[in-house]
């Protein structure tokens, strides 16, 4: 995946991962296919910033029921990026 539009889906806006921003984490969505290495470049180039370490963790779909129908979700992929001390990411913008 060379283009990081591609690997970075989009912010997570819970009460937990606004919490963390404070420390400097920020949690995002990300392609499933990405790795450690690919995340920390696609934030670093469309944030401008030195990520300091990525964490990523995969979230399996779940077995849903409608009536007598069954289907299974869709999983997907978080990643928690630590930046550099001092750097700061504007979330409200990006969701704006």
């Amino acid at each position: 995946m060379s283009d990081y539009r591609a690997v970075i889906r989009r912010p997570v806006i819970t009460e937990k991962s606004m919490r963390m921003t404070e420390q400097g984490k920020y949690t995002f969505e990300v392609a499933p296919g990405a790795n450690k290495v690919m995340i920390r470049e696609a934030v670093g180039r469309l944030f401008n910033v030195d990520v300091v370490r990525v964490h990523t963790i995969t979230i399996p779909g779940k077995m849903k029921r409608r009536g007598q129908h069954r289907y299974h979700t869709a999983g997907r992929k978080k990643a928690i990026v630590t930046l550099a001390a001092g750097q700061k990411i504007d979330i409200e913008a990006l969701t704006a």
